[in-house]
């Protein structure tokens, strides 16, 4: 059941992110940071005032502590791990592109292109809340709630969007913020992720009814560094997808050095 405390203990939690990063910063005019705490509020309280009113059952899923009953023994670790990560990454961002200014700072084209990477990732929370009544925050078999299989809405051409978005948020706020040392934080924080969808997915194929049927559909998959078509494409190919993706990443990221030295 949500009560009247837990709300305003969410409340409070949400607020005090936006307030820490440009604390931070230094800097509470960084217009940059104003627009990811902007993208940040507005993705909390849709969501929350959404499922509140059209599906609190999975309000009540989402607000499940590590160690609930069916969650996976390692995927504990696995939720400590991406918290912490989380809050070193939110942590270094601001120190890095603003207040120390240890990046040199981005070309405007990679901070457009990680304000894209964030709408695209706000669609896809959204989406997956909207979309997946059993999109728990933990990699457990929801019996109780007679958890099935979802391949419907944007569950239709992605099996993990939820996860693709948390990807796209660890890289494009970084890339718009500015902070290299972010990005390559994010970066870690996407491998982590990666990992944890491997483990769901065997999870999921050996007790969740219809899933393994489901997955050999040709749906797309999210992976960290790309969108791979789990049933056409060979293991070279998601390879030279990957190595493709990070090099073009990379050389967008640096290019900052190069423009600065024009």
């Amino acid at each position: 059941m949500i009560t009247l405390s837990k709300i305003i203990y969410t409340v409070i939690w949400i607020m005090i992110w936006p307030a820490l990063l440009l604390w931070l910063a230094g800097d509470w005019l960084w217009i940059e940071g104003w627009i990811f705490n902007l993208w940040f509020l507005t993705l909390c309280f849709t969501t929350i005032l959404y499922l509140y009113r059209n599906d609190p059952a999975l309000l009540a899923e989402r607000y499940k502590q590590p160690g609930a009953a069916g969650q996976k023994g390692w995927d504990k670790y696995v939720v400590y791990g991406l918290t912490l990560g989380f809050i070193i990454w939110l942590i270094i961002i601001p120190l890095d592109a603003k207040r120390f200014a240890w990046t040199a700072g981005f070309p405007l084209l990679v901070k457009v292109l990680g304000g894209i990477g964030l709408l695209f990732s706000f669609f896809l929370f959204f989406r997956s809340y909207k979309d997946n009544t059993f999109v728990s925050p933990l990699v457990r078999i929801q019996a109780e709630r007679k958890q099935k299989v979802v391949s419907t809405g944007v569950y239709g051409f992605i099996r993990h969007p939820m996860s693709l978005g948390g990807i796209l948020l660890f890289l494009g706020a970084p890339l718009m913020l500015g902070s290299l040392y972010g990005v390559l934080i994010g970066t870690l924080l996407c491998f982590l992720l990666v990992a944890r969808i491997t483990g769901e997915e065997k999870m999921l194929v050996d007790q969740l009814e219809g899933y393994a049927g489901y997955k050999k559909t040709g749906e797309v998959q999210a992976y960290p560094l790309c969108m791979v078509n789990s049933a056409g494409e060979d293991a070279p190919g998601r390879i030279r997808t990957h190595v493709l993706f990070a090099a073009t990443l990379a050389l967008l990221i640096f290019s900052n050095y190069r423009f600065d030295a024009i």
